[in-house]
């Protein structure tokens, strides 16, 4: 342990660029996106037992105890509000404690506190911000308790952690948060690695192969600017998956042809990004937007508001590409541009506005270096 000195670790948000839905299967593409707003996580050693986690999302501190390898909220708490606030924090700091146990180490009592720049005045703008923290987290405490962990190892830890939570989510947004910059991302089978972590442990989870993953970077865009609009509706990607999972869509010949069609038209894109090709990009991002709103259509999911369907027409207008990003029904929507065209950029800017959707001063990252 490294006592009362402070490691700070930051991790970015998130967009998917395409095959949202169809990348919770194992092994199935899509691309993603690091934002240049990130949510930072400190973390000290505490003066008391336990952990104690403090937020600017919240009002006050809020103080967990060790119970074995899990943390319970301690006595005189609202316990659903902590819960709720503190699961993706928790959830990390239970993951690296469990491996820190499998080589001999205490459960670390920790004063751990997140700040983020992924709202609005306590409102997410759906830019990933629970895999972002869920990734600080994972580097802040595993720094301060001096394991010296592989960036694939962290991202490993953060998806054992979210899994607990839900383990339908792909991890699309921890890969961004790892890596940094755009991704192509494929989704391991998560029931799989949960069940290695449960019966081999935690650190030979790390060793073992995954199936179905795979993370690589990707070059941007030669001459397309990502433009981001924010509808000022929160959204539940974790509801909306799991709607769709409820029902008999799931493993049905629409399934089967859904997610063949998004992994036709990622994997075009993701050639089209390392050759270079705009105006095949364009193409692969437009039958991606198609292929939501034929999803939405037969589903009934509400994946497009008016918001996002406006955001759409405004950049389609201009000759730009646009769709929602990730799972829809609020939250953002992406476009790609032309990025020498200042005037329709400023164009669609002005319709979102007049539509609801907030135009966010939002960019994607450069792959991060190792920390």
């Amino acid at each position: 342990m490294t006592g009362g000195r402070a490691v700070v670790r930051s991790a970015p948000g998130k967009l998917f660029i395409a095959g949202e839905y169809a990348v919770v299967e194992p092994g199935t593409p899509a691309i993603v996106v690091a934002v240049d707003r990130e949510v930072t996580v400190t973390v000290r050693g505490a003066a008391g037992p336990g952990v104690v986690i403090t937020s600017d999302l919240v009002d006050r501190a809020m103080r967990w105890q060790w119970r074995g390898e899990r943390l319970q909220v301690s006595p005189g708490q609202d316990e659903e509000r902590v819960r709720g606030a503190a699961a993706h924090v928790v959830a990390a700091v239970e993951t690296v404690a469990a491996l820190l146990a499998e080589r001999g180490l205490p459960a670390p009592e920790l004063s751990v506190s997140v700040s983020s720049a992924l709202h609005d005045g306590g409102r997410k703008f759906g830019l990933g911000s629970s895999g972002a923290v869920t990734v600080a987290t994972v580097a802040a405490v595993a720094d301060h308790c001096g394991l010296g962990l592989s960036r694939a190892d962290r991202f490993r830890l953060a998806l054992l952690a979210t899994a607990r939570i839900d383990p339908k989510g792909s991890g699309g947004d921890l890969a961004a948060s790892t890596w940094g910059g755009w991704i192509a991302y494929q989704a391991p089978d998560r029931a799989f690695v949960l069940d290695l972590a449960r019966r081999r442990g935690v650190g030979e989870a790390l060793r073992a192969p995954w199936p179905g993953l795979d993370v690589r970077p990707l070059p941007a865009p030669r001459a397309l600017r990502l433009e981001v609009g924010w509808t000022g509706r929160p959204a539940s990607t974790t509801s909306l998956v799991g709607d769709l999972h409820r029902r008999t869509w799931r493993g049905s010949a629409s399934h089967r042809d859904f997610v063949k069609t998004s992994t036709d038209f990622v994997t075009a894109a993701i050639d089209a990004l390392h050759s270079g090709d705009d105006k095949a990009l364009l193409h692969q991002i437009r039958r991606a937007r198609q292929e939501l709103a034929r999803l939405d259509a037969e589903a009934h999911l509400g994946i497009f508001t008016p918001e996002l369907t406006a955001l759409c027409a405004a950049a389609e207008a201009v000759g730009g590409a646009a769709k929602p990003s990730g799972a829809g029904g609020g939250d953002c929507g992406i476009a790609l541009l032309d990025a020498t065209a200042e005037h329709d950029i400023a164009h669609v800017r002005k319709r979102w506005a007049a539509s609801g959707v907030q135009p966010l001063s939002v960019g994607p990252t450069p792959e991060r270096n190792e920390e």
